[in-house]
């Protein structure tokens, strides 16, 4: 019901925009986050946006480098990711919490998840 996509390598300083592909459920209604887990680490919230718009930020390292955006007309999510740095290397997914239908920090809060896409930095 989530695909993510739009990962790759790039090299730091570069950017990319993760797109989430959502169907099955009522899009507009739920908000949507996405996390990163990174080699040997747990799944951490990235950014997340509720069905009105409003963004959460969960992580500070990527304030002001890094953008999350929805378009409920196409049931898609998107995380606009620039000035990238090596230590953003992770697999990126996205997430939608049907229980609670807003943000919430943590991983376990969320239901529906997308198969994860791979984003390596070189330096």
């Amino acid at each position: 019901q989530l695909q993510a996509s739009g990962g790759g390598l790039v090299q730091a300083g570069g950017s990319l925009r993760l797109s989430c592909a959502a169907s099955g459920y009522r899009f507009g209604y739920y908000a949507i986050a996405w996390f990163r887990q990174a080699p040997g680490e747990g799944r951490k919230g990235v950014l997340c946006i509720t069905s009105s718009g409003g963004t959460t930020n969960y992580l500070d390292s990527v304030k002001g480098r890094f953008t999350i955006s929805r378009d409920n007309a196409k049931n898609m999510a998107y995380l606009q990711m620039n000035s990238l740095k090596p230590e953003d290397t992770a697999v990126y997914y996205c997430a939608v919490p049907i229980r609670t239908m807003t943000c919430r920090p943590d991983a376990f809060e969320y239901d529906y998840w997308g198969q994860g896409t791979q984003v390596t930095v070189s330096s």
